[in-house]
């Protein structure tokens, strides 16, 4: 009768918010209304399609009652800071690819891979120095690091 229609709004971490919403309404207004200063960052996926016109109504997307509208909440440089994080949002990390700082988390792989080369030179060199538990426990150590190294770096 009031002319509402219930809309869910999914997000990321599989939560659920219901938004009362007219047909007449665009996208913009549902960000808006919905997510008051975060609209820029908010992105809304309907049946697969990243709905990006901000002045379409939820009637011209054929979005009924009880429609399922993803919310994916994006970070961007200037909000990123100054912005609380939604709980109703996953937010993940990006990595910053262009530049490698150093630190412990970065030297760890190569320092284990010099460790590892090291403790392999005085196995096939000084055989008498290992047993045989040892040179099993050698292999699994190393199978593990390798798969840990493809796991993280590899595509």
């Amino acid at each position: 009768c009031s002319g509402l229609i219930k809309i869910r709004l999914k997000f990321l971490n599989d939560t659920e918010k219901v938004a009362e919403v007219r047909p007449e309404d665009t996208v913009g207004v549902l960000k808006s209304k919905f997510f008051p200063g975060q609209e820029s960052q908010m992105k809304f996926i309907y049946r697969g399609q990243l709905l990006q016109d901000q002045g379409r109504t939820l009637r011209s997307l054929h979005i009924t009652d009880n429609c399922v509208i993803h919310c994916h909440r994006s970070r961007s440089a200037t909000t990123a800071t100054t912005a609380l994080p939604d709980p109703g949002a996953a937010t993940t990390a990006v990595p910053d690819t262009g530049s490698f700082p150093l630190g412990a988390g970065n030297l760890l792989v190569p320092a284990v891979m010099v460790v590892l080369a090291v403790v392999w030179y005085f196995r096939l060199n000084y055989r008498q120095l290992f047993s045989a538990p040892a040179t099993v426990s050698l292999i699994g150590v190393t199978v593990l690091f390798s798969f840990l190294v493809f796991g993280m770096y590899g595509q």
